[in-house]
């Protein structure tokens, strides 16, 4: 994961207080989109190829696997100082949650593909593949990861600063007045 204590320093004051004050959702985030790669990568491998007649089967294939890098990412990093739980319990809360985000991140794509008719013969393949993005990829995506970031900060990770700190330090900018300037 890139060391965001390093990245922050070099960025100017007020921009590096705001994006420290909201640390832990930025790395939710870089999280979330290292598991879109990966659930469009395997979603289009798997549509494209062995269950190109199984759309909504085919995204919830690569949801479920970038859900097992997601935990393990978030566990150790996003949350990485968040607890509270056993952990047998905390990461079958988080499969619990992420089973329902698998739903919430499907219901759009199967409305379009089986309530709305964005599907060939009805519509174009571009419209029909188009439809299916915006659906399944944007809108799931989206309406799944605020239902998992409100439920894994509410029951999944509840107690912060349960767990010590790794790797953090106090952030200060480049050649910072504060720190001590090492001599050559």
């Amino acid at each position: 994961m890139p060391d965001f204590e390093n990245t922050l320093v070099r960025l100017p004051e007020p921009l590096r207080r705001m994006l420290t004050e909201h640390r832990e959702l930025l790395k939710f985030a870089t999280v979330g989109t290292i598991t879109f790669v990966i659930t469009n990568a395997v979603n289009y491998l798997l549509k494209l190829t062995i269950l190109h007649r199984n759309p909504v089967t085919a995204l919830a294939v690569a949801v479920i696997i970038a859900t097992i890098v997601s935990y393990v990412l978030n566990r150790e990093w996003s949350f990485s100082t968040r607890g509270g739980r056993e952990r047998h319990h905390e990461a079958a809360l988080f499969f619990l949650i992420s089973g329902i985000g698998v739903g919430l991140n499907s219901m759009p794509l199967y409305v379009s593909r089986y309530m709305l008719h964005l599907q060939v013969p009805e519509v174009s393949r571009f419209v029909q593949e188009t439809a299916d993005f915006l659906s399944g990829m944007i809108l799931g995506t989206l309406v799944a990861m605020a239902f998992r970031w409100w439920s894994f900060r509410k029951w999944v990770f509840p107690n912060a600063d349960h767990r010590p700190a790794r790797h953090l330090r106090p952030l200060r900018a480049v050649n910072d007045p504060e720190e001590p300037q090492q001599v050559a």
